[in-house]
């Protein structure tokens, strides 16, 4: 017998979607509702000015999540705790994604097609270090205002 939350279920593309049922802990974002729920919002707020400017070049509509990992990171830590963690790229760079208790969710991970990351024993990255650019600290902050508006 088919449920109606399993007729219902959507099918995402980013990693750890399907356990993603984490609730927010910040009371400005109870609206927010699960990983799931937050990426559903953010497909309507990543955009071009969003994403790191040595990826719009290429960003595109198809490919939303594009340069779009720490800020969204921070976002979700801001919304759920945790920590965020970061994938070291072959580029010197760091890929971020978030860990709350045993769930592991990466919000920008359809960015990387088929290649398949590692989400074990990467390194923290801290706010303080990874929002310290003042160009990415204010798409961060583009990010969490374009949320507020949504959820008004």
């Amino acid at each position: 017998m088919v449920t109606n939350s399993e007729v219902f279920m959507k099918e995402y593309k980013f990693y750890g979607w399907q356990t993603a049922n984490v609730m927010p802990i910040a009371q400005r974002y109870q609206a927010v509702g699960t990983p799931r729920d937050l990426y559903d919002l953010m497909t309507d707020i990543w955009c071009e000015y969003s994403c790191a400017p040595r990826y719009r070049a290429q960003w595109s509509e198809e490919n939303r999540t594009l340069g779009q990992c720490s800020i969204t990171a921070f976002l979700a830590q801001d919304i759920y705790g945790g920590k965020v963690y970061g994938v070291p790229l072959e580029d010197g760079a760091f890929h971020c994604y978030n860990v709350v208790g045993d769930c592991v969710f990466d919000l920008t991970s359809e960015q990387f097609g088929d290649k398949v990351l590692r989400y074990t024993d990467n390194p923290e990255q801290l706010r303080e270090v990874q929002l310290a650019p003042q160009e990415k600290r204010q798409r961060y902050l583009y990010l969490v205002a374009r949320l507020q508006e949504k959820l008004q």
